[in-house]
């Protein structure tokens, strides 16, 4: 009998700790595998790759805190670096970063009304959000990518280039992180998100008014999507209509492998970033090895189930 107790407390805290254990063995593997893994090429490519993933997996967080889900933040990206690229060409940089910001926090807030003020469900509105979206971004660019603009030569520069080691757009994908982790530790925002994913009838009958909250975060969402959009046009310097496509899928995966509940109430930004690089380590190493994308999907899925199952034996104690 003490054995079978202090085998379920082991599996209580594997169980637990799931996300950790997984980087973990992800570390480990990607080691043995291959020898050009720990490299600081590959490292600072798999973070430059990662990163606008991984800045709109912090929006997405904070969707799904709530109970809801936003399928529109690919099309977002999409728009909003054929955007960017669009206006380089007829405004100084900074405003043309900055229109582009406030394009993806027009749709996010659309998102966030439809959901928040009449009652939609989340994934009907952003689903619908997607399509036009997604139409809206061929519209602007008449179906071709655009350039990057050459006097906004400072956009790709910042796209390409590094800072203390670190890329570029690692740094804002830092930043994000921690600005998230926290509003949700540490701010009565992140805490009145959390409770209303998990009883939100309570919240509502304590005085707060949940639809700001409800629509607060698909802004928020919207605009880190934007600002993704932006970052991959500075990586590429060409913003095109085809950019994001499946990138919510990825997004929701990252933040669902973190163990993030989607029923609500349940979520971390750590454990969140941790399943970020958990997604970018299978692409990479499968990469490296030259095993082909679509095996990578496979991959990709039996680790959101094992993810997901993990979820429920933690829920109901083992």
């Amino acid at each position: 009998m003490k054995i079978i107790a202090s085998l379920k407390r082991y599996l209580q805290f594997f169980v637990k700790y799931n996300t950790s254990f997984i980087f973990i063995i992800m570390l480990v593997v990607s080691a043995s595998i291959s020898g050009v893994f720990f490299t600081s090429a590959n490292l600072f490519n798999l973070v430059r790759q990662v990163t606008p993933v991984g800045i709109i997996s912090m929006g997405m967080l904070l969707v799904i805190l709530t109970g809801g889900i936003d399928l529109s933040v690919g099309s977002i990206v999409a728009m909003a670096g054929v955007l960017c690229s669009l206006f380089t060409h007829m405004m100084s940089l900074p405003l043309a970063v900055l229109a582009s910001l406030a394009c993806g926090l027009l749709v996010g807030s659309v998102s966030g009304y439809l959901v928040s003020i009449h009652k939609l469900a989340p994934f009907i509105a952003t689903l619908a959000l997607m399509s036009i979206v997604r139409g809206l971004g061929f519209i602007f660019s008449k179906g071709a990518p655009i350039l990057v603009a050459v006097n906004a030569s400072a956009l790709t520069d910042f796209g390409s280039g590094n800072s203390l080691g670190i890329p570029n757009p690692a740094l804002i994908l830092f930043l994000v992180f921690a600005i998230t982790a926290v509003l949700l530790k540490y701010n009565v925002f992140g805490r009145i998100i959390i409770a209303i994913g998990s009883n939100e009838e309570a919240v509502r009958l304590s005085g707060i008014n949940v639809s700001i909250y409800k629509f607060s975060v698909y802004a928020i969402a919207g605009v880190l999507s934007a600002a993704a959009g932006i970052i991959t046009t500075a990586r590429t310097a060409v913003g095109s209509p085809v950019m994001g496509v499946g990138m919510e899928l990825d997004v929701i995966a990252a933040v669902v492998i973190g163990g993030a509940s989607l029923s609500g109430g349940k979520g971390s930004a750590i454990n969140t970033l941790l399943g970020v690089l958990i997604l970018g380590m299978i692409g990479n190493i499968m990469n490296l090895i030259n095993i082909p994308a679509y095996s990578q999907q496979v991959i990709k899925g039996l680790i959101i189930i094992i993810a997901v199952l993990l979820q429920r034996f933690q829920s109901s104690n083992i």
